[in-house]
């Protein structure tokens, strides 16, 4: 299994972090998580177009994970030329968020049906709400959910992906909850979106503090990973984010609370388990 973080960045923009996004390659499924800001040209940058995909799980809502969606979805029909729908699973609401995203894309899809001979319908997409707990497979990976907690963003699942004996638990935006700790135990790779509390307090600005309500710091995820026992701890969405001089201080904060491996990476970092 590979698990590749084809976007690192936050709500902030940056010039060299796309938005939120994790790809996973597993035998012969690939699947993406979350749709941030410039997914597709992180996808092709490791040779993976819209049309590979398997599958797309969503996490939540909120707009840095999911801004990209549109491009996803357009992407994927111009290519498919609707022989496949593109499947997509997600906590309650993604389907509204799909009918909202192709009411946008309206214009769009009738100037291509009238341009290109070949496309005779709109982009085909089969979505599949999700409750926390349920649980289903995409081609021979067994994939299981539980709620996290990120409120008043409602409802927020997160992921644990199997595929021939190893796991990986991609949990999104959400503080330490039991939901985190089942999708996580004794997980080969846990990737948990983090911020570092102590930098984000000097922050100016009542919603810049804000954000410390509803995610995790490296210190949770740390403690995380220890309390269930995952084998590595993989940081990404990182606030602020980090320069590479810096990785070696945020691995080290985790340090003092976990004892596994810790990753921290630019896009397109690649965990191989």
């Amino acid at each position: 299994m590979d698990v590749i973080l084809t976007g690192t960045g936050s709500p902030l923009p940056s010039a060299d972090r796309a938005g939120p996004s994790t790809l996973v390659k597993a035998g012969d499924t690939t699947v993406l998580a979350d749709a941030g800001r410039g997914v597709v040209m992180r996808m092709m940058a490791v040779g993976v177009r819209p049309d590979d995909l398997d599958g797309v799980i969503i996490t939540h809502m909120h707009s840095d994970h999911v801004c990209a969606l549109n491009d996803v979805i357009t992407t994927h029909w111009v290519r498919t030329r609707e022989r496949e729908p593109l499947k997509i699973w997600g906590p309650i609401g993604t389907a509204r968020l799909v009918e909202r995203t192709l009411l946008m894309l309206e214009d769009d899809i009738g100037y291509r049906i009238d341009h290109h001979e070949p496309l005779v319908a709109g982009p085909q997409v089969e979505v599949t709400e999700l409750s926390p707990g349920d649980s289903f497979c995409i081609n021979d990976v067994d994939i299981t959910t539980a709620g996290t907690a990120h409120a008043p963003v409602h409802p927020t699942i997160g992921f644990r992906l199997e595929h021939d004996g190893v796991a990986a638990a991609l949990v999104g935006d959400t503080l330490p909850c039991e939901g985190v700790d089942i999708l996580a135990s004794e997980a080969d790779v846990y990737v948990q979106t983090v911020l570092r509390r102590e930098l984000v307090e000097l922050f100016p600005g009542e919603m810049a503090q804000d954000i410390l309500e509803y995610h995790s710091s490296v210190v949770d995820a740390a403690q995380t990973a220890a309390r269930v026992g995952a084998k590595r701890l993989v940081m990404t969405h990182m606030v602020p984010a980090p320069t590479p001089d810096e990785y070696p201080e945020w691995i080290a904060r985790a340090a003092e609370h976990f004892t596994g491996e810790i990753l921290i990476g630019d896009d397109l970092t690649t965990i191989t388990v």
